[in-house]
């Protein structure tokens, strides 16, 4: 009876440890409070599958927007057998959050067991690319379009890399992408940089790089950028204009049509914030791009507000729409399937 009476006691203080040991990860670590076959992973081992969905955060923010919460996990749920790797800038493995941050986007998209956030080296990034030499070089407190610059060039370094697709944190997915060697389309004959997929390796993303370097700009927003793309994607093919819905193709190389990711343009981005008397289906459309550069008005989805917007965020991205918006939180901590 003592014996029974002794291990019950052990057995209680055991798994009292093991509650509080919990208790305080949660309250002070950030990175290695991923789960443990998370937080062991390699990122250049996973992005070297080569099949990576990849987002970057070139700014030192560490809790993301609901809008960049909802690109990340819209991508999660579309690609569930795929890596998402999120590189952000002000992570590292001793980074501890700020004391009053309750961390709910950070730790919703953490339990997505197949989103993987990652500390963004830039210098590690570009070695042995053409960008190495400028990033040497550059001032980086002298330029006056340096988030949106260096953005320009990660993206050209980790696709070249380890292949892949890249998006913007403001791009919204609704169905897989099925071309592997893609640019997109913004208008006719006009690319651009928010989302596009290589092989790892490609001569084009090279190309782009060795021009990223040689007409280097930084005072002409977007030079850098779509404008590169473009100038790349003219050197690269001869292209006319896109027929109906069809995607053009040159090499091994598909110019997607502008109703793939941009059946909104950008000059009409306000709609997205606008109240629809019926949802559209987008039924040509991969993924959906909001443009967040042109909203200077702070706009938001406002839970009931029934936009556009709240609808894409209640389909496509929900638990940031149930967490994010609605406030209510349940569990973000236990790990979630991709869906």
């Amino acid at each position: 009876m003592l014996k029974e009476l002794q291990l019950s006691l052990w057995v209680v203080l055991l798994l009292a440890c093991g509650l509080l040991y919990q208790l305080t990860l949660k309250s002070s670590c950030l990175f290695s409070c991923l789960p443990p076959s998370k937080a062991l992973q390699d990122p250049e081992a996973l992005l070297g599958q080569g099949r990576s969905i990849v987002f970057l955060e070139t700014s030192e923010r560490m809790e993301p927007s609901p809008l960049v919460s909802c690109a990340v996990e819209s991508a999660a749920r579309i690609y569930p057998e795929q890596p998402v790797v999120f590189l952000m800038k002000g992570l590292n493995d001793s980074t501890q959050l700020p004391p009053n941050s309750t961390a709910s986007a950070f730790s919703l998209l953490s339990a997505i067991d197949n989103v993987f956030l990652f500390p963004l080296d830039m210098k590690r990034l570009f070695e042995d690319t053409p960008l190495s030499s400028w990033y040497a070089q550059v001032n980086s407190s002298t330029e006056r379009h340096w988030l949106y610059v260096s953005s320009d060039a990660c993206r050209l370094a980790v696709i070249w890399k380890y292949g892949g697709v890249y998006m913007d944190t403001d791009v919204i997915s609704i169905r897989p992408i099925p071309d592997e060697n893609f640019l997109a389309a913004q208008s006719s004959k006009i690319s651009s940089n928010g989302v596009f997929g290589f092989l790892p390796r490609h001569p084009f993303l090279w190309g782009c790089m060795e021009n990223f370097v040689e007409h280097y700009n930084s005072a002409i927003w977007g030079h850098q950028g779509p404008d590169l793309m473009t100038r790349m994607l003219r050197v690269w093919c001869k292209l006319g204009d896109f027929q109906e819905v069809s995607d053009l193709r040159c090499l091994n190389l598909s110019f997607l049509h502008p109703q793939r990711f941009y059946p909104i343009p950008f000059r009409q981005w306000r709609r997205y914030y606008e109240v629809w008397d019926t949802d559209p289906s987008f039924n040509d459309s991969y993924a959906l791009h909001l443009w967040n550069y042109m909203n200077k008005e702070g706009r938001t989805v406002v839970q009931g507000s029934n936009t556009l917007a709240e609808n894409l965020y209640r389909k496509h991205c929900p638990r940031t729409h149930r967490v994010l918006i609605q406030g209510s939180e349940g569990s973000v901590t236990q790990e979630l399937g991709p869906g």
